[in-house]
This record gives structure tokens, sequence and C-alpha cells, in this order.
């Protein structure tokens, strides 16, 4: 049995990627797992999976600062085998445990240059400079961790250019979590946005197209607005009349609402850090059997249509969407074939599974 410590200053306890799949699958292999996180909710047990919380952190300098020193101090005093963790302001952390003769991996979620890049709160240049930098301290740090994964094949790529030892862990769905089982005949003339909203995630655009329908669908929207004037905005919109808003839901509430949905959303803006993404969402929704109308990037257009599963949009073009919704609702039988077929490909291809097999393997070359 080896001793595991996740460590995040970030993400949330029940985290998808790190605690119901990473956390979980590892535990249920036999390795002693904690998870260190910094929620200020205290600490627990759960799935087998000794939560360990160093406090909760206020805006995002505290969180760089104070809080990361919390949660290194949190992960020292577990004295794990192996440190895994999963947030790039945690690299520095990183670098101090291997100073204690620590196994530590840095799992990349994202691509953090191309991110900075689309942060629409920074000035072009500031942008530029910061991603610049940051790129320079990836290749600087990373080499000297034992092992670096990453949440998609892009990424992975990018990391073996400077470290020999590098694993795309993607953040494919569990089988069988999200479908409802809805007959096709008993779904609603509804469709869903499942995730965190934001104006480059197309918020906009999404709510727009909804005043150009012919149909009368209406717009599941399951999350939270992160920019309140993006928010204060789109619920000016015509189309805003057409939204049932949803708010933050649990695991079983997402499913009901795929159940009940025709088909899911996810039409990001094409930057740098979305087109050669891979979003959870998207295989969420093929996981649960309805179609997924996506943004026409190469790479998404590669899963959707390679799978039939769904229909390829400029995420840009609001009447677009809307046409891709009338269709789905006007020709149920195609709709629900296309639910079929993404379902069938995660069921053989996109999963876990597969994934968390990769991970214990993974784990098991460090033990070696």
């Amino acid at each position: 049995m080896v001793k595991v410590a996740h460590v995040t200053s970030v993400h949330t306890r029940y985290d998808i990627r790190i605690f119901r799949k990473q956390c979980r699958t590892l535990a249920a292999h036999g390795h002693d797992v904690s998870l260190v996180v910094a929620d200020g909710r205290g600490d627990e047990v759960s799935d087998g999976v000794k939560i360990v919380d160093a406090g909760a952190s206020r805006g995002r300098l505290n969180r760089m600062f104070r809080t990361t020193r919390n949660v290194f101090n949190k992960a020292l005093d577990l004295q794990a085998d192996i440190y895994h963790l999963h947030d790039p302001e945690l690299i520095p952390v990183g670098l101090k445990l291997k100073k204690y003769g620590k196994v530590v991996i840095f799992d990349s979620h994202e691509d953090v240059p191309k991110q900075l890049m689309s942060k629409p709160y920074l000035h072009p240049l500031v942008r530029r400079l910061i991603s610049f930098a940051f790129a320079r301290y990836e290749r600087f740090a990373c080499p000297r961790l034992d092992a670096i994964l990453t949440a998609t094949p892009f990424i992975r790529d990018k990391f073996l250019a400077f470290h020999p030892r590098v694993l795309d862990i993607n953040n494919f769905p569990m089988v069988g979590e999200l479908d409802a089982m809805v007959p096709w005949n008993e779904k609603h003339d509804e469709v869903c946005y499942v995730g965190g909203i934001t104006s480059i995630r197309g918020i906009r655009e999404v709510v727009k197209s909804l005043q150009f329908l012919k149909t009368p669908a209406r717009l599941n929207l399951v999350g939270q607005f992160s920019e309140p004037s993006v928010e204060a905005e789109v619920k000016k919109l015509e189309g805003w009349g057409r939204v049932i808003a949803c708010g933050q839901l649990g695991r079983a509430q997402v499913r009901d609402v795929l159940g009940r949905s025709l088909a899911g959303l996810v039409t990001f803006h094409p930057l740098p850090n979305h087109v050669d993404a891979q979003p959870n969402k998207m295989f969420e929704y093929m996981s649960s059997g309805i179609p997924v109308i996506a943004s026409n990037f190469p790479l998404w257009r590669e899963i959707i249509e390679g799978s039939q599963c769904g229909i390829c949009v400029d995420p840009m073009n609001s009447h677009a969407i809307a046409e891709a919704i009338d269709f789905l609702v006007n020709n149920p039988a195609q709709a629900e074939a296309m639910g079929r077929n993404g379902q069938r490909a995660v069921n053989e291809h996109y999963n876990w599974d597969q994934e968390g097999r990769k991970l214990i393997d993974f784990y098991s070359s460090l033990i070696k």
C-alpha cells in the first residue's frame, strides 16, 4: 500500500477529476489516499479518501501566498510517498517537497500559458507577458518534478518536449453515472448547458440564439455566472425568456436535467485554450445519451462528427446555434440516433474505466 496525497488550493473537495475519479480510483485499488483542500469546511473521510482542510482562502492574492503555504504545511505533515498536485500555483510547493525527498506529480488540467491569453480582465500586452513568463517557468520547474499528468493529449505533447515522463489521463466520464434512462418520447422540448457560465464559453450567443428559434424549445441553464456584468447583460436579452435558470446542481440533479433535455450545448469561443481542449461536459452529454451541439473546432468536429453524435456550428453565430436546436427538435428520430451513437462512443472509447486503469498503471511505474 502506497501513501498518496492529492493537493489542491483551488478546486472543491468533491471535484470530479480530482476526487470522484482519481482519488476514489486509487483508494479502491488499495492505496492510502488523502486529499488536501482549502475550503474551510473541515476534515472528513469520504469513499475511503481522507480529506484534509487547510482553511479557506480569501481573494486571488491570498490564495496564491497564504493558502499555498498552509496547503504545503498540511501536505508535508501527511508524510506521503507520492504527492499529486493539481494547480499551477502549487508548482513551487512541488519543488519544496522535492527537497524533502518526495515523489511529486504535477497534473496539468489546462494549457496555462494559453489559458492566460484568454483572460478578459487582463490587458492584451499584460496577457502576453504573463503567458510568456509562465511558459518559461514551466520549462524551468516541471523537469525537476518526477512526472507530469495532463488532461488532454495536446497538453501531453507540450510537456513531452521537456520532460521524459508524461501521460495524458483524459477527463472522460464514468459510464452510466449521468444516464437517466429516459425514453426519447418522454423528453421535453429543452436543451441544456451544464458548467461554469462565462462570456468566452458563449453564453451571450446561446441566449441570443433562443430568440431566433422557430420551435418552442427552452434552455436548461445549469451553473453559476462568474462575471456579474455578463449575467446582468444576458438577462436583458430577448432570449432570456426561454431560459430555465437552474443554478448550481448536484450530480443527481444534473442527471435529471440531462434526462429531460434533447441536446447539450458546448459552444465555446475559438480561443487558444479552447480549440485543442476536450471539455468534460461534451463527453458527459454523450454519456447521458443526448446529441451535442458543439463549436466547429477541428478536434471537436473529429470527435462529434466521427461518432455521428451531434452537430458542429460556428459558436459566434447565434442563428446557426438556433438552427441546430430547431433541427434536433423537429427530427427526434435523428436526434435519438445521435444520442445513442454518442453513448456508444463513450462506452467503447471515451470513458473513465480506461483512464483509471492508465492512472493505476502509472502509479505502479512510479512506485517501482
